[in-house]
Order: structure tokens, then sequence, then C-alpha cells
């Protein structure tokens, strides 16, 4: 390639005429004068650094690319963009993934994808780019409408602006990805919960890219970034005792002319047989051996979750899906006590099932939305709690009667092998959350070392 030594590099400009902070680098090589530009300073100086030092070594710079010859690389062999990559890698996990694990997926994306990109003239909107990852590219062919001409124009700027994968090797590329994760759209940090996921799709990338041979090696290991610490344990405030769980019951009945009864087996599921919203989505009559005295039992077959119809099979906001941490036929049996049963047949005698057998459904049949039923359950707790609980964490959502439920079973001293057994957990994932909801431990301890230590 025709090279050359004459090499000068100025200082980084701010780049004023950009929409959105971005950065100029400018150099000239040979006489010509070159420029790239970056959205963040940190990537400009690193970049900067790089030619320095290749000048300083002596290397020589490429007439054509303006590059040492240690930066570049023949576009044969630059390999897909992080956004061509992001999009095959999608439509090879979408047949094998739940509709959740597609939403989350995505939306790590949706934070990814925009901010691994140079800054071409002309950059859309930060949520005109969401709108057409998320309606558009990150879809299968079947789910894809026409896009509109203007979509059209965000589309090929983002296939024209995306990075190259394998710019994620360069450590200050990876970390502005990390960075991107760490905040929600609207700039703020994101929940710890919410990086966790998105880190753990933006790792499974890099691993896959790694076993295609598109990288050489997953970059993250390369960097030293300390995720949001996330609370692996429930929070023993949420939990619910006997006596509150019926009064919130009871109040759920109020709620409403007929939404708020048709609900409460359902939050009764939740709690006496600590089952999940899918779980009590998907139960059926065949599902439930209701004796009319003593204990019954209910054989868990199937979960109904909940997602965005982008993302279901079915096109249905709820697709049947096994149980979770469970193969794909397994089942799990759960006896629940008389109180359960009881209701349970109260409401088969009231509402009937569905042609399916499903227990749980509107006055339409149709599944009951979570924003259905958290709007119940918060109407609920302000009917049966003081000002004082209402703003507390006590059952601030459907789920926390699950953790009251397994709560209640660990602390009547149930072996934990057959708490985990009805409530789907593996024995170590049991007693790590629920640590801090095991009452009375402490004083059982010091007694038990006090013991110890006369003798």
């Amino acid at each position: 390639m025709n090279t050359s030594y004459d090499v000068r590099i100025w200082d980084i400009r701010r780049n004023a005429s950009s929409k959105t902070p971005s950065y100029v680098v400018r150099w000239k090589v040979g006489g010509k004068e070159r420029s790239k530009t970056f959205r963040t300073k940190a990537l400009a100086e690193s970049f900067v650094s790089d030619l320095r030092q290749a000048a300083r070594k002596g290397e020589p710079f490429d007439l054509v690319t303006g590059l040492p010859e240690s930066m570049a690389k023949p576009a044969a062999d630059s390999g897909p963009t992080f956004f061509g990559f992001a999009r095959s890698y999608m439509a090879a996990r979408w047949v094998h993934s739940a509709a959740r694990t597609r939403e989350t997926m995505t939306y790590a994306l949706l934070s990814l994808v925009p901010a691994l990109t140079t800054d071409l003239p002309g950059r859309p909107d930060d949520e005109e780019l969401r709108a057409v990852l998320r309606d558009y590219a990150f879809l299968p062919d079947k789910r894809r409408g026409e896009l509109r001409p203007e979509r059209k124009a965000v589309f090929g700027w983002l296939e024209a602006a995306s990075l190259p994968l394998t710019d994620l090797l360069e450590p200050v590329i990876i970390r502005s990805a990390l960075d991107a994760i760490a905040l929600r759209f609207d700039g703020r940090p994101a929940a710890a919960n919410t990086v966790r996921r998105k880190r753990a799709v933006l790792h499974h990338m890099m691993e896959s890219a790694v076993e295609l041979k598109k990288l050489s090696v997953n970059p993250l290991h390369a960097v030293k970034w300390k995720p949001p610490k996330v609370s692996g344990t429930v929070d023993p405030r949420t939990a619910v005792n006997p006596m509150q769980a019926r009064k919130l019951l009871d109040a759920v009945r109020q709620v409403g002319r007929t939404r708020g009864p048709r609900l409460v087996a359902m939050f009764a599921c939740m709690y006496y047989a600590a089952l999940r919203p899918e779980e009590a989505s998907g139960l059926r009559r065949q599902n439930c051996v209701l004796p009319t005295e003593g204990w019954g039992l209910i054989t868990l077959e199937k979960a109904r979750p909940q997602a965005n119809k982008r993302w279901t099979d079915s096109g249905e906001t709820h697709d049947e899906r096994g149980l979770k941490h469970r193969a794909k036929d397994d089942t799990r049996e759960i006896p629940i006590p008389p109180a359960l049963v009881t209701i349970l047949r109260e409401h088969i005698g009231t509402y009937g099932t569905e042609k399916d057998g499903r227990l749980f459904r509107t006055g339409k049949g149709r599944p009951f939305s979570s924003s259905a039923y958290s709007a119940v359950w918060q109407e609920a707790r302000r009917l049966a709690f003081t000002a004082e609980q209402v703003a507390s964490p006590l059952a601030a959502r459907p789920y926390d009667l699950r953790h009251a439920a397994v709560s209640l079973w660990l602390n009547a001293g149930v072996p934990p092998t057959e708490v985990a057994q009805r409530a789907g957990h593996g024995v170590d994932v049991l007693l790590r959350v629920y640590a801090k909801c095991l009452e009375g431990q402490r004083d059982r301890a010091n007694g038990q070392i006090t013991k110890a230590l006369e003798d």
C-alpha cells in the first residue's frame, strides 16, 4: 500500500454542529487532512493516543485510510457491524426463546445499538432509533410490516453508522457499551436487576461471537467494570402474616363489581400454594384435587407468562410454557390447605371454568393482564391497610404473596427440601433468597452457642 511518514496530529475539538455532544479528531498524512468523529471524549482521546504511539514508533501511515499499519484493516476483513451481528443473533435465538426472554434481549439491544455508532450526519433521535429496532429490525421476517419512508431512512442510518463488531475489542468501546446498559432511556441510572439482565445479554452475545469466530476473545473479560449490586434476598418487610393475608383477600372481594371477586381465588393460590402469577394464570380444573374435607392437591403442568404480543408465538399476550426451572413436560405437586380448597370450590361453583379448564379469566374469557390484577391489588391494599402500611413495602406487589407463603412454611419448620419442592426452587437458592425471612434463627443460634460454652 502507499504510505507516508509525514504525519501531523492536532488536538481534539468539540463538534458544535452535532445535535448530540461529539468530538472530532483531526490529523494529516502526506499533506492530506483526515478527521474522525466520536460520541465521547474518552473514545476520541483513545484514538489520538493510538495515532501518536504509532507515529512515535515510526510506523508508516496508509495514504488511503490515513491510518498506521497497525490500525489499518482491509475492508474485506472488517467483519459484521455490531448492528448486523445483533440482528443475526436475535434471529438465531428467537425460535428457542420464551417471549419474555425475547423481550429482555431486545430491550438490552435498544440500549446497546444506538450507543455503538459513529456520529454520521443526520443522526435520528434515540426514540426513533429504538422504535425501528423494536418494531422492525429485531423481529422475524414474518412479523415485520412495511417500513414507512422516514423509518427506512432511520434504518439506513443505523446500518451505515453501526461500529464494526471488532471495535468492541477496544476496552474504551466495550466500556461505553457497559455504560449504556447502566442507564435508562431517560438518562437516569437503571435498576440493578435491569443492568444485570442487560449485561447477561451482552455477555452471551460476545460469547456467541467468539464461538462463531467473529471475535477472537470476549471483550468483557478485558475490562474491570462493577455493575450495581443486586439484592439476592427477599425483604422480610414485604411478607404479610396470615391475618393480614386474609384481610387482603377479603378486601379484594370489595374491588369493582366483578373483577375483584373473580381474582380472590387467584391471589389465594399465590398465598396458600406459593404459585407464581403465570402459574396461577395457567391453572386448570383438571390440575386440582378439591375434596369436601381436608387437604387438596394442585399438580402444576403449565404456566402462562404475559408478554407483549410482539414477542409471543401465538400473537396473544399469554403464551403457554413449561414450568420455570423445569424440563418441558415436568410437573410440580403442591398440597393445599383446606382454606384454599374451600376458596377454589366456591370460585368454580360461581364462575365455572373456560373450555380448556382454566379457572381464572375475565368475564369475556380472557386472561387477566398484570396491569389489571395489579390495579385491583393496590385498591385492596388501600382498603385493608392503614396509611402507614400502604406506604410501606408490605405486600406491595401480588408476587409478595408467594414470598409470604414460602416464608411462612420455612418458619413453621417445614424441611427446606419440601419447601423447595412445593415452591419450585432449588434448596440452595431457597435458603439464600429467603435467608432474611427466617424468624428466630439468631435466638436459637445464641442458645446453642451458650449451651456449648457451658459444657
